[in-house]
């Protein structure tokens, strides 16, 4: 594979922020191009000013068809009336969201993230609180890029609606859309590149199972089923009765917040599949009551119940927030399909077998985040600009099948717990070491500590949910008395 000297990077949040520094680091190419649909760099740390869309469409919602592109003129560059198409970019960011892991391990290896600490967060986990707020995280990110000339490089209000490999010049057609806030029109063109990395992250598009009488109960009482990516605050279920669906960190975060808000017990609709981090422990509070999963829900007659797989019911529901993750959606890539919500025939989470110029970073499950992308971008860069090379294709396919029977062929199979030391390393190995005096972004080896970092974070965060559980079941223990 000859050197590529056109980058084309798609996403400016932390994982397009790191590749943009690998890429640049790298001095090898002529051209790195940063295409972000946000007027702002940060991703899904981004907060939102305007107020979440209203879930609609459940049935793509539940068949994870739900974001298709937007069809381009037929002659390019050109100006359309703006489109008003729903296109998930809006984030889950709530006004006092804090990162759940570890700032020091969370951090990027050259760039520590600010050692500023919220108020809230010092009262829960101390002074030595490891976490930090939303807006400290996507300043950080924003910091990265507003250097060395690095923002730039970036076209905001830039949708890339399609990615397309011509087979002549054995180029990649990129076809943008950028829309402007307040514009009347969008402008569309098309530029051309060597390479790709997409960096666009894979928490956008939410993802909400069929049950029956869903779309009736939402079409009869508007804003009152919700996915927790739109969740903002707790003021406007207080006093309301709320079910929460969902066994992982987002519902269980919600589920806790509502206690001291909503009418209690807070219904949590759990399957059993639990956080790996986590467990169960923040849903074993006294005022929260779990159930199996929905069978059906039912709001004619202006009735509001919902019916759960062991018979059980709950009258006169008003919100129903569903915590049930995300589909991966990747619009502009047509010939790459997803399969069990993941991008299958990527080597190392990084190269798509087919055609290595197309890169991925960010491609995992939750981890080590930050320094994953890091790694997989300094990778990306080095063997792009014709430093390292990738195994033979055999061997690419063989680590995808060894993982699949592994992990197996789902979501997991990008979760790099608990082998992260052996993923870094192999990483690292790959992409190997600037010769002093060259040019590269230099990955330190990894560090154990930073695995006990990471567990003793996530144990904080345990121990905050059971002394609140301890807590509450004393009050509600005296008040019975």
């Amino acid at each position: 594979m000859a050197p590529a000297k056109r980058i084309a990077i798609i996403g400016a949040g932390p994982a397009g922020a790191i590749t943009v520094d690998a890429f640049a680091q790298e001095k090898a190419f002529d051209v790195i191009r940063v295409f972000e649909r946000r007027e702002k760099p940060g991703g899904c740390w981004v907060e939102d000013e305007e107020p979440p869309k209203e879930l609609s469409d459940f049935e793509r919602l539940a068949n994870r068809t739900a974001d298709e592109p937007i069809a381009a003129p037929e002659s390019l560059p050109a100006y359309t009336p703006k489109s008003s198409r729903h296109r998930f970019a809006d984030t889950s960011v709530y006004p006092n969201l804090e990162s759940n892991i570890d700032a020091s391990v969370m951090s990027f290896s050259q760039e520590p993230i600010p050692d500023i600490k919220s108020e809230n967060s010092i009262k829960v986990h101390g002074p030595d609180t490891p976490f930090r707020h939303h807006s400290v995280v996507r300043q950080y990110i924003e910091d990265l890029l507003n250097r060395n000339g690095y923002q730039d490089l970036i076209e905001y209000n830039t949708t890339v609606e399609n990615v397309e490999k011509l087979k002549r010049s054995n180029e990649w057609k990129l076809t943008l859309r950028r829309s402007r806030p307040g514009g009347k029109y969008d402008y569309w063109w098309v530029e051309y590149f060597d390479a790709v990395v997409v960096a666009n992250g894979h928490y956008t598009v939410p993802f909400v199972p069929y049950i029956d009488g869903l779309a009736e109960f939402a079409q009869r009482y508007p804003r009152r089923v919700e996915h927790t990516k739109s969740f903002k605050g707790v003021e406007k279920y207080r006093g309301k009765r709320v079910i929460v669906v969902g066994a992982s960190v987002s519902a269980a975060d919600i589920c806790v917040s509502l206690i001291d808000v909503a009418e209690t017990p807070v219904v949590a609709s759990v399957r059993g599949r639990y956080n790996a981090f986590f467990g169960d422990i923040a849903f074993r509070h006294p005022q929260i009551k779990r159930r199996p999963p929905i069978s059906r829900i039912s709001s004619s007659s202006g009735e509001r119940t919902v019916y759960f797989e062991d018979g059980t019911s709950v009258p006169n529901v008003d919100h129903i927030i569903f915590g049930t993750g995300y589909t991966w959606s990747l619009p502009f890539l047509p010939g790459i399909p997803t399969r069990h919500n993941r991008v299958p025939d990527i080597y190392l989470h990084v190269f798509h077998q087919r055609d290595p110029t197309l890169a991925f970073v960010g491609a995992n499950a939750a981890g080590f985040t930050f320094k994953v992308f890091e790694w997989q971008a300094v990778l990306a860069a080095r063997v792009l600009a014709g430093r390292a090379q990738l195994p033979p294709l055999n061997v690419q396919k063989k680590w995808e099948a060894d993982r699949i029977a592994y992990k197996g062929d789902g979501v997991p199979f990008t979760a790099l717990a608990p082998d992260f030391e052996e993923y870094f390393n192999t990483v690292r190995e790959l992409a190997g070491e600037p010769k002093e005096g060259q040019p590269g972004r230099r990955l330190p080896k990894f560090d154990p500590e930073w695995v006990k970092t990471f567990r003793a974070g996530h144990q904080k965060r345990i121990d905050m949910w059971e002394r609140a559980n301890k807590a509450a079941a004393a009050r509600l223990g005296k008040a019975k008395l």
